[in-house]
């Protein structure tokens, strides 16, 4: 009994979306028995922990960069199982599964911008850092603030959704181990950037489709 709750149904559709789920459809049947969707949704704590520990071993030997990316797919593959696998069990945990899996989202997001801050040693670039785990952090909000307005989950924007996200993540620690950290003096300042450009266009276009839903509710036609 969900009464009405909606966050298990995503609106937006990523560039791989279709692609993903024709995985999903063929993957859930074959996770094994004992194996349950809050074992999977768990699972992010574990892949959050272990990126954090890859990233300060990265410090050493940028080759454990490679572990973190294997840590992200992981991540990857767990949510993107773990809510189907509940509907294909029906196990009834969707609205534990809406707040554990994307609390769990949050955190793993943190952990990456936290383990490349290792990485680096300019002071600047430790700040920059701390504005993108803001802006991470506000960008994932603007999502949850949209659903509980609007009732509609939104993850992809234009394309774009954690799988493309989660594809950067992956090509970025691929090119750091095979360049070194040099790339971060001007990769860190773009993917601020972009991050923000996207945060700001994503809490322009769901404020501007809230406002329009207030104002149409309105009989006399203007916003109170």
């Amino acid at each position: 009994m969900t009464d009405g709750f909606a966050g298990d149904k995503k609106a937006g559709q990523s560039l791989l979306g279709p692609v993903e789920r024709r995985f999903i459809d063929w993957a859930i049947p074959k996770v094994p028995k004992p194996i349950m969707s809050h074992h999977l949704t768990a699972l992010t704590a574990v892949w959050s922990a272990a990126t954090i520990v890859f990233g300060m071993l990265a410090v050493d030997d940028h080759r454990w960069l490679h572990a973190m990316s294997a840590m992200v797919f992981l991540q990857w593959l767990t949510d993107s199982l773990d809510g189907s696998l509940g509907k294909y069990r029906k196990q009834g945990l969707v609205k534990w599964g809406f707040f554990m899996d994307h609390l769990l989202d949050l955190v793993f997001a943190g952990s990456i911008v936290v383990a490349y801050s290792f990485l680096v040693e300019a002071w600047w670039l430790e700040f920059l850092f701390l504005i993108l785990l803001l802006i991470t952090c506000a960008t994932m909000a603007v999502s949850f603030l949209s659903f509980a307005a609007a009732k509609q989950f939104q993850i992809a924007y234009y394309g774009i959704g954690p799988t493309e996200i989660r594809i950067g993540y992956i090509a970025l620690n691929t090119s750091v181990a095979a360049v070194g950290t040099e790339i971060f003096s001007w990769g860190v300042p773009v993917v601020v950037g972009l991050n923000a450009v996207a945060f700001l266009v994503m809490a322009t276009q769901t404020s501007r489709n809230l406002w329009r839903v207030d104002y149409d509710a309105n009989v006399d036609g203007q916003p109170r």
